[in-house]
């Protein structure tokens, strides 16, 4: 295991990249020592100090985490590390609120998670001017087609603290919520995106949303905006795979990553090239392809240069510190502006469900809500949701 992990030498050759930690800030202590524990007496060590540099309590502007994203399923995960903390909560809540019911209860039980790990990121917040410490609260995933319970339901998590970015989902609805949240001045995160209609959608929407909050003088100062682009959900979960099958064409892993960096790619160009104030995320990542018998990352070799945020989950950065080939990983500089092989295009562009992906104007803003890979992310998401309702409905019974 080498001193620096392949995030933070990501980061050394990436001028304007962040790498943020997706999942509840609140279960990072627990995951740092169940890490430690099966870690070797040579590991450990090392290990140790890349624990500390990720999250630095007393010198957040130097730690490798710049902010968070979570929804309510790694909320869920936030309670699942600690139930008898969270009961105890929920009590509280209980207590406070007479005739409460569990959907209630479940919604402001997710407010307190929110609220507790954005506090944990507020000194990075204000150490770094309001630029960075965002954590991304994610507005009910069963909401993902209703405009004003999406927006009341925005406007709650952002009053819970300055740096709470407000993760709406890239439906037809979703985009008339973030165009509101930007003229209001309030951070947002465009998640549930798989196809560059929607991110170039989401980067015009945020443009139109700030022409009205300048007109109106609206305090921007604490303002952000990120698009996130689920890569594996679009080639993985969306099923890449089976539409290429189709048109008796057959996709190799390596087609399928490159072509979630062709959208990826093709989006981070689109806001470079119009001077857009949203910053391109990344999440959804995954080790791969085999190339002459070697794993590759191609999800961060192909960002180099990148001025975006990756995020990634625990079980990812387990497998990036752990990964047996790291002195194979050698990253070359400015891949990010690096085209995808003619050849892999070529055979892409075959594909419908791709080429329609790769146009600008291949869906409009009615067709978001019927693409494969929101509607089972959207169902994922809200199954997940249901479990912690149900966490809340127990609390409620035992009280």
């Amino acid at each position: 295991m080498e001193e620096k992990n392949l995030l933070e030498k990501l980061v050394d050759v990436s001028p304007g990249m962040e790498i943020w930690w997706d999942s509840s800030p609140v279960i990072f202590k627990n995951w740092c020592r169940k890490m430690l524990e099966k870690a070797t007496s040579e590991t450990r060590p090392v290990l140790e100090r890349q624990f500390d540099r990720m999250y630095n309590e007393s010198a957040p502007e130097n730690q490798l985490f710049r902010g968070v994203t979570t929804n309510p399923p790694l909320s869920l995960q936030a309670i699942q590390d600690d139930p008898p903390y969270w009961e105890k909560v929920a009590k509280e809540i209980i207590a406070a609120h007479s005739g409460i019911d569990k959907e209630t209860l479940f919604w402001e039980l997710y407010k307190k998670v929110v609220k507790r790990g954005s506090d944990m990121y507020l000194p990075l917040f204000e150490k770094s001017g309001y630029k960075e410490g965002f954590l991304s609260g994610q507005v009910d995933p069963r909401s993902v087609f209703d405009k004003d319970a999406m927006l009341k339901q925005a406007l709650e998590l952002a009053a819970l603290n300055p740096n709470v970015m407000i993760k709406v989902p890239g439906s037809k609805q979703g985009y008339e919520v973030i165009e509101e949240l930007t003229a209001r001045g309030i951070s947002t995160n465009n998640t549930l995106t798989f196809i560059l209609p929607q991110l170039v959608d989401c980067a015009r929407t945020v443009a139109k949303g700030l022409e009205k909050a300048k007109a109106n003088n609206v305090d921007l100062s604490k303002w952000r905006s990120v698009i996130t682009h689920m890569e594996s959900r679009y080639g993985d979960l969306g099923g890449l795979r089976d539409f290429a099958k189709e048109k008796g064409i057959e996709l190799t892993d390596g087609d399928v990553r490159l072509a979630e960096l062709a959208i990826f790619k093709k989006a981070y160009q689109f806001l470079e090239e119009n001077k857009l104030p949203s910053k391109m995320l990344s999440c959804s990542l995954r080790l791969g392809p085999k190339v002459n018998g070697k794993t590759r990352i191609w999800h961060l070799e192909e960002k180099t240069g990148g001025a975006i945020v990756v995020t990634c989950p625990p079980t990812f950065i387990d497998q990036i510190i752990h990964f047996e080939e790291e002195k194979e990983i050698v990253y070359a500089p400015d891949r990010i502006h690096a085209p995808i092989p003619k050849e892999v295009m070529d055979k892409l562009m075959r594909v419908p469900y791709f080429e329609r992906a790769y146009a600008e104007d291949g869906y409009n803003r009615e067709e978001y809500n019927t693409h494969p890979a929101l509607q089972r992310t959207a169902e994922q998401f809200s199954k997940a949701t249901e479990e912690m309702v149900a966490f809340a409905g127990k609390c409620l019974y035992t009280a």
